[in-house]
């Protein structure tokens, strides 16, 4: 059952306190989601005029992107930004506070990466927020401040061996796009790169706003689908292609189109003009898992996607994803993601 919107007096201050070099998609991809949400609000109040936006106070969101210094700041991408002070802000303000990443690198040592000035105001400003988040390795920034502390907690992939090397206290997950931690009743949400601040954004808006508005919001963004959080930083083809090279590349591409046919070792030899026993065994070299178990995790991913994508039954997605029966496909998404599949499109299904 779709949540409901709690009843809020006013918009809900969100500020993204930013470090120079900024990636610019850490922040401005959560920021147009939070547009969308309080588009989809106007729209909903009727206070939305023709051109889409309007003059009035907002209703579910006021952003502000703030700095150490404030004014002009560089980003990683060359683009400058302009920003407000951090210290002109009132902590008490704010509802949510989130870090976006900055460039971090394995050569360099982290500690040297991080603004001291915008670590310290980070401690000082979480604890009057009502939930602290990070995207990508705007993790570094918490953790520097304490704040993930004996918490779960997610990054970039390419920087989650370097998170937990430079705070041993932090529990680093490679894995999921996006983590929520709650402690003693305060959330601490921290979620993979790029992309992964957009999910994380909707995440948010969902827990304040409600299902409806976080589906439209991710609608009007054109999103290819509201990911949970527990979904994996790749799927499964783009890891068994970036582990296997491109060698077997255009293999890979095949098997996801085919996921409802056969896809025994022999048949994907054949595929890759390779007799079975050296498939097999160039396959493991190469990719460091069995044909098997690639097929298996690109079905289970494929029938995920079916789930919140569309409203077909059960036993067609079965059939389209290559499992031949409802209970085949029921025993391996539960083995996969913990839940049964009907409680996982009742959670993350479009409507």
């Amino acid at each position: 059952m779709p949540s409901q919107p709690p009843s809020h007096p006013a918009a809900r201050h969100v500020v993204f306190a930013v470090a120079p070099e900024l990636v610019l998609l850490d922040a401005c991809g959560p920021i147009e989601a939070f547009w969308r949400a309080e588009l989809a609000m106007r729209a909903a109040s009727g206070t939305l005029g023709t051109s889409g936006t309007s003059g009035g106070e907002p209703c579910a969101y006021r952003t502000t992107l703030a700095s150490v210094a404030g004014g002009v700041l560089p980003t990683f991408a060359g683009m400058p930004i302009v920003t407000e002070r951090l210290d002109t802000l009132d902590p008490g303000t704010i509802d949510t506070l989130i870090v976006p990443g900055v460039p971090i690198y394995d050569t360099a040592d982290t500690a040297t990466t991080l603004q001291p000035e915008l670590v310290a105001w980070i401690a000082a400003a979480a604890p009057r927020a009502r939930r602290v988040a990070s995207v990508c390795t705007g993790a570094f920034y918490l953790a520097a401040a304490g704040l993930l502390d004996g918490r779960r907690a997610a990054t970039h992939w390419r920087n989650a061996a370097q998170l937990a090397r430079r705070f041993p206290r932090v529990e680093v997950d490679p894995e999921p796009i996006f983590i929520r931690d709650e402690r003693d009743g305060r959330a601490v949400w921290t979620s993979a790169g790029v992309t992964a601040g957009i999910d994380l954004a909707l995440a948010l808006i969902e827990e304040d706003c409600g299902h409806a508005v976080a589906m439209q919001a991710a609608r009007r963004l054109v999103v290819f689908m509201k990911r949970p959080g527990g979904q994996s930083q790749f799927s499964e083809a783009l890891t068994a292609q970036a582990s296997a090279g491109a060698e077997f590349d255009a293999l890979h591409g095949w098997m996801a189109a085919n996921l409802h046919g056969e896809l025994s070792v022999e048949r994907l030899a054949e595929q890759a003009r390779m007799s079975p026993r050296t498939f097999a065994r160039r396959y493991v070299d190469a990719v460091g898992r069995t044909p098997a178990r690639t097929v298996a995790a690109m079905r289970v991913e494929a029938a995920a996607h079916a789930l919140v994508q569309s409203r077909r039954p059960l036993k067609r997605i079965a059939a389209d994803c290559g499992f031949g029966t409802e209970q085949n496909l029921r025993r391996a998404f539960e083995r996969s993601y913990g839940v049964r599949p009907l409680d996982y499109r009742a959670r993350f299904a479009a409507s």
